[in-house]
Protein backbone atom coordinates (compact mmCIF):
# COMPACT_ATOMS: atom_id res chain seq x y z
CA UNK A 1 0.00 0.00 0.00
CA UNK A 2 1.16 3.36 -0.59
CA UNK A 3 1.49 5.83 2.03
CA UNK A 4 1.15 9.24 0.68
CA UNK A 5 2.81 10.70 4.58
CA UNK A 6 5.38 8.54 4.32
CA UNK A 7 6.28 9.77 0.41
CA UNK A 8 5.01 13.71 1.89
CA UNK A 9 7.79 13.15 4.76
CA UNK A 10 10.36 11.76 2.42
CA UNK A 11 9.86 14.81 -0.32
CA UNK A 12 9.95 17.28 3.01
CA UNK A 13 13.56 15.78 4.15
CA UNK A 14 14.89 15.47 1.07
CA UNK A 15 13.83 19.55 0.41
CA UNK A 16 15.08 20.67 3.77
CA UNK A 17 18.41 18.96 3.29
CA UNK A 18 18.79 20.16 0.24
CA UNK A 19 18.53 23.90 1.15
CA UNK A 20 21.28 22.54 4.42
CA UNK A 21 18.50 23.33 6.60
CA UNK A 22 18.64 21.57 10.11
CA UNK A 23 14.98 20.29 12.19
CA UNK A 24 15.74 23.14 14.71
CA UNK A 25 16.44 25.75 11.90
CA UNK A 26 13.27 24.59 9.92
CA UNK A 27 11.54 24.67 13.15
CA UNK A 28 12.25 28.09 14.42
CA UNK A 29 11.63 29.67 10.25
CA UNK A 30 7.99 27.60 10.54
CA UNK A 31 6.94 28.46 13.99
CA UNK A 32 6.49 24.70 14.13
CA UNK A 33 7.53 22.29 17.06
CA UNK A 34 10.97 20.15 16.23
CA UNK A 35 9.39 16.81 17.15
CA UNK A 36 6.04 17.75 14.94
CA UNK A 37 8.42 18.23 11.99
CA UNK A 38 10.71 15.11 12.32
CA UNK A 39 7.05 12.62 12.79
CA UNK A 40 5.81 14.29 9.32
CA UNK A 41 9.28 13.52 7.88
CA UNK A 42 9.34 10.00 9.32
CA UNK A 43 5.64 9.37 8.05
CA UNK A 44 4.33 8.98 11.46
CA UNK A 45 2.28 12.13 11.18
CA UNK A 46 -0.48 13.35 8.50
CA UNK A 47 0.74 17.56 8.17
CA UNK A 48 -2.93 19.65 7.90
CA UNK A 49 -2.29 22.28 4.74
CA UNK A 50 -1.79 25.17 6.74
CA UNK A 51 1.31 23.63 8.68
CA UNK A 52 2.61 22.18 5.03
CA UNK A 53 2.05 25.62 3.73
CA UNK A 54 4.17 26.86 6.66
CA UNK A 55 6.85 24.31 6.06
CA UNK A 56 7.09 25.18 2.42
CA UNK A 57 7.43 29.10 2.85
CA UNK A 58 9.79 28.51 5.50
CA UNK A 59 11.85 26.32 2.85
CA UNK A 60 11.10 29.17 0.16
CA UNK A 61 9.64 26.10 -1.79
CA UNK A 62 6.47 26.33 -3.98
CA UNK A 63 3.85 23.83 -2.39
CA UNK A 64 2.95 23.00 -5.88
CA UNK A 65 6.66 21.67 -6.42
CA UNK A 66 6.36 19.55 -2.97
CA UNK A 67 2.78 18.18 -4.53
CA UNK A 68 4.37 17.20 -7.58
CA UNK A 69 7.33 15.40 -6.44
CA UNK A 70 4.72 13.24 -3.78
CA UNK A 71 2.66 12.74 -6.73
CA UNK A 72 5.55 11.47 -8.66
CA UNK A 73 6.74 9.78 -5.84
CA UNK A 74 3.81 8.21 -5.49
CA UNK A 75 3.74 6.97 -9.47
CA UNK A 76 6.64 5.19 -9.19
CA UNK A 77 5.48 3.03 -6.14
CA UNK A 78 2.32 2.17 -7.90
CA UNK A 79 4.14 1.16 -11.10
CA UNK A 80 6.10 -0.83 -8.91
CA UNK A 81 3.42 -2.82 -7.11
CA UNK A 82 1.94 -2.68 -10.72
CA UNK A 83 -1.15 -0.53 -9.98
CA UNK A 84 -2.65 0.36 -13.62
CA UNK A 85 -3.63 4.09 -13.78
CA UNK A 86 -6.74 4.24 -16.41
CA UNK A 87 -8.35 7.56 -15.98
CA UNK A 88 -7.30 11.09 -15.66
CA UNK A 89 -9.47 13.54 -13.74
CA UNK A 90 -9.92 16.91 -14.91
CA UNK A 91 -9.40 19.17 -12.01
CA UNK A 92 -10.60 22.13 -14.18
CA UNK A 93 -14.18 20.28 -14.78
CA UNK A 94 -16.72 21.02 -12.15
CA UNK A 95 -19.72 18.80 -11.41
CA UNK A 96 -22.78 18.92 -13.53
CA UNK A 97 -20.80 20.17 -16.93
CA UNK A 98 -21.80 18.44 -19.91
CA UNK A 99 -18.66 17.15 -22.10
CA UNK A 100 -19.13 16.55 -25.62
CA UNK A 101 -17.92 13.85 -27.45
CA UNK A 102 -16.94 13.37 -31.14
CA UNK A 103 -17.31 9.74 -30.60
Amino acid sequence: MVLFRRLLGDVLRSARMQRGMTLRELSAEARVSLGYISEIERGQKEASSELLASLCQAMDLPLSDVLRDVADAVSVEEAAMGVVVSTTIDVGRRAGDVVASAA
